[in-house]
């Protein structure tokens, strides 16, 4: 990222020194290509690219009308691409200022003013037929088939938030995936997805409602911003990361509250 910027910005100045250049349009068609020029009664004095020497020429010779309109959009570009390139900037400055207050350590975090507070893991447990397992200490993944439940328990998160559009950021623990999913209040526990376990491959089919969000990538190492492409319904979420088939998903619940 740093080297494209540095590269946009050796362009931007190339770009800016061949714009500098102006042509001197005469009324025959021809033009020089100058870096400057000025009016001098009935002459034009102007310093030719051409031959790095001052030059002078008749101003009757001149297309004055016609220089100074294509000076003058030249300049207006010129501008233009300079304030997109200060707005590059900043924004980086921004983004840089905004990465140094996440901790490094991995976990999900969000932003109290300018002090990031993390989101505490919620412990999961796998409910099947046979009982109820703590995530954790479920290992190897059961070789019977059948169905079960992964979940947290509480009706509600403990982590409350009234904007619907919250952003979080989230320092992964390694290359894996990462989302934002709505839970299922039932029975005094939160559904976190729906498990079918596959004895023979000895993987499980992970069923979770999904919610579509915004990803952006702040820093290397798996630091990244996610939030919600559309508002938030009031209810129970989690952000969560995960590897499909593996049931070893981190789950980062929180809840939105009616205003």
């Amino acid at each position: 990222m740093v080297g494209m910027r540095r590269y946009l910005l050796l362009a931007f100045l190339a770009v800016s020194a061949f714009a500098a250049n102006i042509k001197l349009y005469l009324k025959d068609g021809d033009f020089h290509v100058v870096r400057e020029y000025k009016v001098e009664g009935d002459r034009v004095r102007y310093y030719s690219i051409e031959r790095s020497d001052w030059e002078e020429i008749p101003l009757s010779l001149v297309d004055l009308k016609k220089t100074e309109s294509e000076a003058s959009t030249r300049q207006e570009l010129l501008d233009k691409e300079s304030k997109a390139l200060s707005e590059e900037e900043a924004s980086h400055r921004a983004m840089q200022k905004e990465v140094s207050r996440i901790p490094q350590d991995p976990g999900v975090y969000w932003m109290d003013g300018n002090r990031a507070k993390p989101i505490k893991a919620a412990e999961a447990s796998v409910k099947t037929n046979k009982g109820r397992s703590v995530l954790a200490k479920l290992s190897p993944i059961p070789a019977v088939s059948g169905k079960g439940t992964l979940e947290v328990q509480g009706l509600h998160s403990e982590n409350v938030f009234t904007n619907r559009e919250q952003e979080f950021y989230f320092q992964l623990s390694d290359t894996e995936r990462f989302g934002m999913i709505k839970l299922t209040p039932k029975n005094g526990v939160r559904i976190v997805e729906n498990l079918t376990f596959v004895p023979i491959t000895k993987e499980v089919v992970e069923e979770m409602v999904t919610v579509p969000t915004f990803q952006l990538q702040l820093a290397d190492g798996g630091l990244y911003k996610i939030w919600p492409k559309e508002p938030l319904e009031p209810g129970e979420y989690a952000v969560v990361e995960y590897t499909d088939g593996k049931l070893n998903i981190q789950v980062f619940d929180f809840s939105i509250s009616a205003k």
